[in-house]
């Protein structure tokens, strides 16, 4: 048997084989009387896998069709953005979906030669031609399971505001194709896909170009480039492949590209921690050989297969997720004058409480929101919202005369945002990190997974406070319990805080896992008691779950 190891690349054998992921896509027909293979979207749209009937044909053309009733309904009549990532059941599941938008009268907008499109760069398409516009508005598909292992697919809806589509919106659509998944695909307008093609209301065009074009008024592109700051990018075979090297010569940079061939194999990943391929960048096991550059940039960085994810290696390695967002909100606060004074830092439950006390010393408000990039779509729309960030490592921000630049996870622009912050600063955002701490006190942050059956992820998902009872965390007495966000919006989990410390235990989306957020204001072995401790509740959970 061949070896498996974390951060090594996988054996030959555990690689996907492209051609029957696609021919199961096309070939099985998922049981709408399984909960399982129903149409499910979680916090970043529906996904699944054609290995076990959860993301297919059937579901594509269901979830399809639901957004053009949905669509008509809500009268949102102008093109619909389309775009996908290198998954290999990104670019059948955009055929399917051309097909059914085709045959509803839909107009759509794709890029151009069958290319791929990151999520950030969809949000921006659809704020550009919504703007001044208050009928016959754009809105967006973006077909990929973003950091997902090969084998998944995923399908997400943003509405004209150009970010993540909230629940009710998703609930409508979930309902509405899983109703036409019942009723075996009856209610379904569909057209072949040379048709859909070839007819009026479908143009194919190039996104990147205006996404490139428009980076400098995010972005300080002029000081990266007369700072000469050295770097390398890892497209991770993803969507972003084509916008790197176009990015490097337009704006002079000093940079090189590593795989930016697409490969829906991604057998040049190195395995995650718990041994699966993954195009996680905030892991170091899946980044290991861009954290080997450390030693040959001063800054290195990679975003995951949709780019609306971010991972930055500085000199010490692969920062934390975040490290690197208290530095970026830190930096941004001291050098973006022309934001407004009054817009709020948004972080999601489980992340950091570094964040908290930076936009403490920086005089600012703190928004906190349940997990969910959605959260901070509106904000981010109206100015309102500065900064939003996510402990997984994704984000995105004002422009620098601080109106809106996207409003969903932009992987790109963090990157060339710790250039920026080594050439303005002279300090590279790990070193700047070990300032904040020496500044604010250090903290012991951890997410740990631990798998979990369906029937405590539920449980635990839809668990009321007055059920939990924890009268200490690791030796502070009468910590908070919280099962939603200060605006009462649901957790979807439960966070206990204690004067010294906290976990938060929520349910994954896509996998049989829960994930254990946990932090120590103490030290490291503290967190550990935190973390046991989370354990020893969750244990209980699932004693109360068992029938």
């Amino acid at each position: 048997m061949p070896q498996r190891v974390p951060g090594q690349l996988a054996p030959a054998e555990d690689l996907i084989d492209p051609a029957r992921l696609i021919g199961l896509y096309y070939d099985t027909q998922p049981d709408p009387g399984n909960p399982l293979q129903l149409v499910s979207f979680g916090t970043s749209g529906h996904r699944g896998t054609s290995l076990n009937g959860t993301f297919t044909q059937a579901h594509i053309l269901a979830i399809t069709q639901a957004i053009c009733d949905y669509r008509k309904a809500e009268k949102i009549s102008g093109p619909v953005m389309l775009g996908k990532d290198t998954h290999a059941l990104s670019a059948v599941a955009e055929r399917t979906a051309l097909e059914v938008l085709a045959a509803n009268g839909v107009a759509v907008r794709l890029q151009e030669n069958n290319g791929f499109t990151p999520t950030p760069v969809i949000s921006r398409a659809i704020l550009q031609y919504n703007q001044n516009r208050t009928s016959a508005r754009a809105d967006g598909i973006i077909i990929t399971p973003s950091h997902n292992p090969p084998e998944d697919g995923g399908f997400k809806y943003n509405p004209p505001h150009g970010g993540p589509a909230d629940k009710d919106v998703t609930g409508q659509i979930q309902n509405r194709a899983n109703a036409i998944l019942a009723a075996g695909g009856n209610g379904v307008n569909r057209i072949a896909f040379a048709a859909a093609l070839a007819a009026e209301t479908t143009e194919q065009t190039d996104f990147a170009t205006d996404y490139i074009n428009h980076l400098g008024a995010v972005i300080n592109m002029d000081a990266i480039r007369n700072a000469n700051v050295r770097f390398a990018v890892d497209a991770l075979g993803g969507a972003s492949l084509a916008y790197w090297d176009r990015i490097i010569t337009q704006y002079g940079l000093n940079g090189i590209t590593r795989n930016t061939t697409p490969d829906p194999r991604f057998s040049f990943m190195t395995l995650d921690h718990d041994k699966k391929i993954r195009m996680d960048c905030s892991s170091p096991d899946a980044m290991a050989t861009l954290v080997e550059l450390r030693n040959q940039y001063p800054l290195a960085w990679a975003c995951d297969p949709d780019a609306d994810r971010h991972g930055i290696v500085t000199p010490a390695g692969l920062m934390n997720p975040n490290h690197y967002l208290a530095v970026a909100i830190d930096y941004l606060l001291k050098h973006r004058p022309e934001w407004p004074k009054n817009a709020v830092i948004g972080k999601t439950m489980v992340s950091s409480s570094m964040i908290d006390r930076v936009v403490l010393a920086n005089h600012r408000t703190l928004l906190q929101v349940p997990v969910g990039f959605k959260w901070f779509a509106e904000g981010l729309f109206d100015g309102t919202c500065c900064f939003g960030g996510e402990e997984s490592a994704g984000a995105s921000f004002l422009q620098r005369a601080g109106t809106v630049w996207s409003t969903d996870k932009d992987g790109l622009i963090p990157g060339l945002l710790a250039a920026e912050i080594l050439a303005t600063t002279g300090s590279d955002p790990g070193q700047i990190y070990r300032q904040l701490e020496n500044n604010l006190g250090p903290v012991f942050y951890e997410r740990t997974d631990t798998p979990a059956t369906p029937a405590l992820k539920d449980r635990l998902k839809n668990i009321r406070p007055e059920e939990i009872h924890i009268p200490a965390l690791a030796g502070d007495s009468a910590p908070v319990i919280f099962t939603s966000a200060p605006d009462g919006s649901a957790l979807e989990g439960v966070k206990v805080v204690a004067e010294h410390g906290w976990f938060c235990a929520r349910p994954s989306g896509t996998e049989d896992i829960i994930k254990i957020y946990a932090e120590s204001y103490r030290d490291a072995i503290h967190r550990t008691v935190i973390q046991s401790e989370a354990k020893q509740f969750l244990v209980r959970i699932l004693a109360e779950s068992q029938p």
